[in-house]
């Protein structure tokens, strides 16, 4: 490990970043922050205590997907008051834990969700829902994230694994991941946000007009009328 002294001061940045911020070194999460944060050049995740450097973004297997998954989470934070969406965020979940989902789904603090957003702008806590799109990441979001994102009590996981052109959605069941069931329909629907439906064909395909169809569905259904009614009751 790099003695701390090798780090720049406070306030400059280092060219070299990959002499103190390296591709599997052990860290804290206090200093991974601390490293990450006079590094921005660079997107880097810590998980059980490991770095891990991102890969560069093929625009087929990952910039194009994460585009559509974004949407389709932005649409249903929209419509449902009390929820955010955000992309690409440094979450704190513990001494060992700062991963950098792609996108993430959390009910706010004065609506009842756990997460909080720290002086610094991290998110600290668990959100309800993350969701990653992976390719060349795909064995790393499968077991080690997946086993962080379980550890934190993250509620529900999406992972769209482009290269194997496979969907899975695990819920949390007593402390385990298990996965999400399709319905008759073919939808999956989340059990902690009521009427954010998916049609996992379609995304699978590209099919952004398909998707959001079966979300509209999703948001004029009964339970997401009564789960936005249960969101606007814990604000008063």
């Amino acid at each position: 490990m790099i003695a701390s002294a090798a780090l720049p001061k406070t306030g400059r940045r280092s060219k070299r970043y990959a002499d103190w911020l390296e591709n599997g070194a052990h860290l804290s999460a206090a200093e991974f922050l601390r490293r990450y944060e006079a590094a921005p050049e660079v997107k880097a995740e810590l998980i059980n205590g490991i770095v891990y450097l991102a890969s560069p973004v093929r625009l087929d297997q990952h910039g194009e997907p994460d585009s559509l998954i974004q949407t389709w989470l932005c649409n249903y934070a929209v419509a449902t008051p009390g929820v955010k969406s955000a992309t690409n965020s440094t979450a704190r979940f513990g001494p060992d834990d700062v991963p950098q989902p792609d996108g993430l789904l959390r009910v706010v603090p004065e609506r009842g969700g756990s997460a909080r957003v720290n002086a610094k702008g991290y998110l600290e806590g668990a959100p309800e829902l993350v969701a990653e799109v992976a390719a060349s990441s795909a064995s790393l979001d499968a077991r080690e994230k997946l086993a962080t994102y379980r550890r934190a009590g993250v509620a529900e996981y999406v992972l769209w694994r482009t290269a194997d052109e496979s969907l899975d959605w695990w819920a949390l069941e007593e402390d385990e991941y298990q996965p999400l069931g399709a319905g008759g329909d073919g939808f999956l629907r989340s059990r902690v946000f009521p009427g954010l439906w998916l049609d996992s064909a379609a995304l699978l395909a590209g099919d952004g007009a398909k998707v959001m169809e079966t979300l509209q569905l999703g948001l004029q259904s009964a339970e997401h009328a009564a789960f936005v009614a249960e969101l606007q009751r814990r604000a008063k």
